[in-house]
């Protein structure tokens, strides 16, 4: 199975996924590691563009086609990158199930993103502003939404448990 997250900057993505994972004992892939280390190689230091995900998205394949149950972790903006994700499961065979993780509490989530601090050495966070201004595309089809305004991050993993186990 690839669970595909995706959602804005500061909205409890990657704390959900990394939860998720440790509960399935699934692959977590995170596209900012992933860009992270791209930007420390000198050559590639200012934009790293694209890669990031190109990269996520092999590694990914490679796990599910080895059958282990794949979490990718990203903003996820577009349709083309989350056609690209549902891509690579339909390629290795298997169930995609895609999750939008939202704060609709405005406040509290401009709160989260202007006092958190980075877990990936090197990376700079982006402002609220940058998120705010931030190309995110409309979700088009059928996907799971979790908004961590509502519920804790135990109580979003067991909610999503349930939803996959359905």
């Amino acid at each position: 199975m690839l669970i595909v997250f995706g959602g804005l900057p500061g909205s409890g993505k990657s704390t959900i996924a990394r939860a998720l994972a440790r509960r399935l004992g699934a692959v977590h892939v995170r596209v900012d590691t992933i860009e992270q280390a791209l930007r420390s190689i000198d050559a590639l230091r200012a934009d790293v563009g694209p890669a990031g995900y190109f990269a996520a998205y092999g590694v990914a394949e490679d796990n599910l086609r080895v059958g282990r149950i794949v979490i990718a972790d990203s903003v996820n903006p577009l349709k083309i990158t989350r056609n690209a994700w549902r891509a690579v499961g339909e390629g290795a065979a298997v169930e995609v199930t895609e999750v939008e993780v939202v704060c609709s509490d405005k406040a509290e989530h401009r709160h989260r993103v202007e006092t958190r601090t980075s877990d990936i050495d090197g990376s700079k966070l982006p402002t609220w502003q940058a998120v705010v201004d931030r190309d995110y595309e409309k979700w088009d089809r059928e996907h799971i939404v979790v908004d961590t305004a509502l519920k804790s991050v135990d109580e979003a993993v067991g909610d999503l448990m349930s939803r996959l186990a359905g």
